[in-house]
């Protein structure tokens, strides 16, 4: 057997291991260099990047805008986890995690930080209440779900899509291991969404646009570039659900948000005003 790896007694880091994003990855936490964070005009001050997690964020927030609640306005800052920006002394004052998204909301006397993706759309959706039902039976299922997602997506993106699209060499057994359980995800979401119109009954909610980022630009080729490897055709509900949630206007303007790649129309790197999206939008080809 070929690259058999024993365990030494104690684990160091000696090297950088390879692969996509590998020279900031390091085993400890906190600050690495003083910067303070921009701050813009709007009570919501949101520090993030266009990946899937921090698409959920500008989604939820694009959605609210369309519902009519001004006060969901938001400054939208560029953190470029390529550049290390999430280690500045600012960025970890609001997440000491060191990961995006990250939020900042001065509303408040004190202002009020919150991390980590899913709390964000929970504090959001109870904050301007939208998208989470307020009686129990429906809230619990919106929440079942947005769990679910909250623990389902590190096997997808960590797993799945570590060794398949971004590991340094191809492994049979870790590709293998984490596309089997990527499909299991997949035929979940199908299942329920067969009977269902939403994730979590007949309502758009904070489930589906915490899952959408995730697995609906899987299955629409938007992510790892994996849709035929994953077999995705053989999932025609979720494919269904997220068609449908991709032609929302707020879906379309959320997921450019905090992006510096793409085409050009898929770009707005930083976002202060709804102008900044229109902008790029309107050099979108017509369809």
């Amino acid at each position: 057997m070929t690259n058999v790896y024993t365990p030494p007694n104690k684990w160091t880091m000696e090297e950088e291991n390879g692969g996509k994003f590998a020279s900031i990855n390091r085993p400890d936490s906190g600050a690495r260099y003083e910067k303070t964070l921009p701050v813009g005009k709007h009570a919501l001050q949101l520090y993030s990047m266009g990946t899937p997690n921090g698409q959920k964020v500008t989604i939820l927030l694009e959605e609210l805008l369309v519902a009519g609640v001004e006060a969901a306005e938001y400054d939208a800052h560029l953190i470029s986890i390529g550049d290390s920006d999430q280690f500045s002394s600012g960025f970890v004052a609001v997440n000491p995690n060191s990961k995006i998204p990250a939020l900042l909301d001065t509303s408040h006397e004190t202002p009020i930080n919150v991390f980590e993706s899913g709390a964000i759309l929970v504090y959001l959706a109870e904050k301007f209440g939208h998208f989470l039902p307020t009686d129990l039976a429906s809230r619990t299922q919106v929440l079942n779900w947005l769990f679910w997602l909250q623990g389902s997506a590190p096997y997808l993106g960590g797993g799945f899509g570590h060794f398949y699209a971004y590991a340094p060499e191809k492994f049979k057994y870790p590709i293998d291991r984490f596309s089997m359980e990527a499909k299991r995800q997949l035929d979940v979401l199908d299942k329920q969404l067969a009977n269902n119109q939403y994730l979590a009954g007949d309502e758009y909610s904070i489930a589906d646009i915490a899952t959408w980022p995730w697995y609906g630009n899987l299955v629409l080729g938007n992510l790892y570039d994996a849709a035929e490897f994953l077999d995705v055709e053989s999932y025609p509900n979720l494919l269904r659900w997220a068609k449908e949630v991709e032609k929302r206007p707020a879906v379309e303007r959320g997921r450019i948000v905090n992006r510096s790649w793409g085409e050009e129309w898929e770009q707005v790197p930083n976002r202060n005003s709804a102008e900044d999206i229109d902008k790029v939008l309107n050099l979108k080809p017509k369809t």
